[in-house]
């Protein structure tokens, strides 16, 4: 009862936040990207806390606890590229966007590359619905495993109740309300995640102990020779080049009131990923010293110390736990609304103009929702092992799928429609099926950075090949010349 009692507390928390924050969506745009009307605070948050779910609190201080401090170079890259992501993609997202009146990614490369057959939105519907699928799922493991362990709930009661209650979110909300509940669970998340680490610290030795916890882990840098920097690369760009390609996070770029605060906004978010990403590192080194018998499920050392630091308060337990539920519904919500509008604007309104009114648009939207919630509620019923490994399996291909040719259309000047067609399929394709060759490579290599690179060496290979075809027939047909001459 008291464990309820939080969890009813922390949630009448955050309804205040969305009943303050609510805007009745009577139009398709409002709906799906607020009008363009987020300020740059709303803007930071969204994009970040929409990224970390439970990913945060338990994917990652997993791979800590089990591999030590060199497994932050996931960390590492991942900030690096969010950076970059910021600096190079945001602002020329948000300015074209709106100049070509996008209110998705499909439809900013169908404008771009002037696709007038529906191709490039049919093919990246599809790679959206595989992987998001597989990314909510991941989600609703995750709160599995909360109810199973917080209110022994069992685990596919647990799940159910998880995608009710992130339905509920999306419907009720949209981009508006969604963006300040996450900018409310965003700041709650990181008091929680530095909170716990530095509370738990003196029990297991403070400093002193983490230290000798450090000491036996491989060092940040042991080499930069052979399979060592080879594994650091693999880590870091196999994870933040996905940064390029995620649709529920560049949505939100698309959704600032003014491209000139994208510098403002990138400053919060950056400070916030940070900070939160080291808190994250520390919990993980903290598990260790404090695990020193080991642990059956490496994804629950949050979870587990939170339940034996703070046993003198079940309350407490419960309020800190909320954090992990706010960070999955956050991500949830945001890639439901990802999908939602690929599913209404880029298939619905292109192949059904005639019949695609306002409301129609609406409705679709809340059916895609609903359809998609079903399909990540098949996949987690079958109770996948590893939470990591689903995000990282969903990350990569969305990333590789979609940032090349991204990048390709923001800064390549000699575009495609073929090279993008094959880029991003060749992209989605071998992310998907990377794990099958995994297991035959003597070394490991995340799936990210192969398909990444095959992905835009199709869409700048084939882009070059049909531009210097072009260029061909049109000096040909210029300077034509005698069909004798031709034939000789």
């Amino acid at each position: 009862m008291i464990q309820l009692s939080a969890i009813g507390f922390y949630f009448l928390l955050a309804l205040g936040v969305g009943i303050l924050s609510y805007r009745k969506q009577t139009s398709h745009a409002n709906f799906l990207i607020g009008n363009r009307s987020l300020n740059y605070w709303l803007t930071a948050l969204a994009a970040h806390a929409s990224d970390m779910g439970n990913w945060l609190f338990m994917g990652y201080p997993a791979i800590i606890f089990i591999g030590g401090l060199f497994n932050a170079w996931v960390a590492i890259g991942l900030t690096l590229c969010m950076f970059l992501n910021w600096q190079w993609i945001a602002p020329k997202l948000r300015i074209l966007t709106e100049k070509n009146r996008n209110l998705t990614l499909s439809s900013f490369f169908e404008s771009k590359l002037g696709d007038g057959s529906g191709l490039i939105r049919l093919f990246s519907a599809a790679i959206c619905l595989l992987f998001y699928s597989i990314y909510i799922a991941a989600g609703l493991v995750g709160l599995g495993h909360l109810a199973e362990s917080l209110f022994g709930m069992s685990y596919p009661l647990g799940i159910v109740f998880g995608i009710a209650v992130v339905i509920t979110y999306v419907l009720i909300g949209g981009y508006v309300t969604l963006a300040w509940l996450d900018l409310f669970q965003g700041l709650f998340l990181l008091g929680v995640i530095i909170t716990v680490p530095i509370f738990i610290l003196p029990k297991i030795g403070g400093f002193t102990a983490v230290e000798a916890t450090l000491l036996k882990m491989p060092s940040l840098l042991p080499s930069l020779k052979g399979p060592t920097f080879f594994q650091i690369l693999s880590m870091s760009l196999g994870w933040g080049l996905g940064y390029f390609g995620q649709p529920h996070i560049l949505t939100k770029f698309m959704g600032i009131r003014e491209a000139e605060k994208i510098k403002q906004s990138k400053r919060v978010g950056m400070s916030w990923m940070v900070l939160s990403l080291v808190a994250a590192t520390f919990v993980g080194l903290v598990a260790i010293s404090f695990f020193t018998t080991g642990i059956g499920n490496p994804e629950m050392v949050f979870i587990e110390m939170v339940k034996q630091a703070f046993s003198f308060s079940p309350f407490i337990i419960s309020f800190i736990l909320c954090a992990i539920i706010a960070a999955i519904i956050n991500v949830m919500s945001s890639q439901m609304l990802v999908i939602s509008s690929i599913l209404s604007e880029d298939f619905y309104r292109k192949f059904f103009p005639m019949h695609a009114s306002e409301k129609k648009l609406l409705l679709i939207s809340r059916l895609s929702i609903m359809g998609v919630a079903l399909i990540a509620l098949g996949i987690a019923s079958m109770r996948p092992t590893s939470i990591f490994q689903l995000v990282l399996y969903a990350w990569s291909g969305l990333g590789a799928a979609f940032g090349p040719l991204l990048l390709y259309t923001l800064y390549g000047k000699k575009l495609s429609l073929m090279g993008a067609w094959v880029g991003m399929l060749s992209g989605g394709i071998t992310s998907a099926l990377w794990p099958m060759v995994n297991a035959h490579l003597p070394l490991a290599v995340e799936p990210l950075l192969p398909a990444f690179m095959i992905s835009f060496g199709s869409n700048w290979g084939i882009s070059q090949l049909i531009s210097s075809k072009t260029s061909i027939q049109r000096k040909f047909e210029t300077n034509p010349i005698s069909e004798k001459t031709a034939q000789k």
